[in-house]
């Protein structure tokens, strides 16, 4: 069985019940900041040109298999995108790459850019 069979094979019930393998909007309130965790934008160019988030790294998705040695190994990688789709895909490359501590972002940008208003970013 290779990498990926044993990713995919993992991802029973029990493993989507959980919810490990993934980070709502609240969790990246509590963990901004924290340098243990990196956040993953794997949105294209084009995308990002019209929004910005200067704490993630920019990779897009399809560079990912040519820059992923830029992400470190030892950290909680976070990948996430404009549709949750592009993140859930990383995340399951990552992971069949050798990265232990990955999640994928189970919000839209859209909720993501709502914590960023000057009221919740107050309570960060």
């Amino acid at each position: 069985m290779n990498a990926l069979d044993q990713v995919i094979a993992e991802m029973d019930f029990d493993f989507l019940g959980t919810g490990d393998h993934s980070m709502s909007v609240e969790g990246v309130r509590k963990v901004l900041g924290n340098d243990h965790f990196v956040f993953l934008d794997v949105r294209t160019d084009q995308e990002l040109a019209y929004t910005v988030f200067p704490f993630a790294i920019h990779i897009p998705l399809h560079e990912l298999p040519n820059r992923v040695s830029e992400l470190p190994k030892d950290k909680c990688i976070v990948a996430f995108c404009s549709s949750i789709f592009r993140g859930a895909v990383a995340y399951t490359y990552l992971m069949a790459n050798g990265f232990d501590e990955v999640k994928g972002l189970t919000a839209s940008i859209e909720e993501l850019v709502k914590i960023f208003k000057p009221g919740p970013l107050s309570k960060m």
